[in-house]
């Protein structure tokens, strides 16, 4: 399989809400598919079967190897920064857009009213520079959350969405 096979089974494999929840999980703590699904609210075979998808594709490690009731289980982590190594043509963009709006949907109707937030919806034209340096803050503040993440309902943390997509548009069309 070359480079590119692997970076767009990497993008394919997060075009799936599931997979986005998964992946979501599974930064603030190494899980089994029986404890992501019964945090999801999902069968753990369905769990099991997105996890092992999410595995091959790169996006999360093996963390730890447990013994759990006479059996083998093993803990999976997500690893932020393996996004970085995903690409893939237009239509799997659009399919990993669609993804992460239904997402996003989801998430909105779970929005705690009156909280704090912050939005923003742009499509503009900026100087190299200002481009350069929006990608370079997005990132610190994906580092900073990826960092933060802990473990569901820990006490003195409150729960949070981010959803960011930053790329430049095809200034010809």
């Amino acid at each position: 399989m070359t480079n590119h096979d692997e970076r767009l089974r990497g993008l394919r494999a997060i075009a799936h809400p599931l997979r986005l929840r998964i992946l979501s999980l599974l930064t603030g703590a190494a899980m089994s598919a029986a404890e992501a699904a019964r945090e999801l609210g999902e069968t753990q075979a369905n769990v099991s079967y997105h996890l092992r998808k999410l595995h091959e594709a790169g996006l999360l490690r093996i963390a730890e190897e447990v013994s759990i009731r006479g059996g083998q289980a093993k803990r999976y982590r997500h690893d932020p920064d393996s996004g970085e190594r995903i690409t893939g043509d237009g239509e799997d963009h659009v399919m990993l857009a669609a993804a992460l709006g239904d997402e996003l949907r989801r998430r909105t109707a779970l929005r705690q009213l009156g909280a704090p937030g912050a939005m923003t919806d742009a499509e503009v034209w900026v100087s190299p520079e200002a481009w350069q340096a929006a990608l370079h803050h997005v990132r610190q503040v994906s580092e900073l959350l990826h960092e933060g993440a802990k473990p569901p309902r820990t006490p003195g943390t409150v729960r949070v969405s981010a959803t960011i997509s930053l790329f430049q548009l095809d200034s010809r069309r």
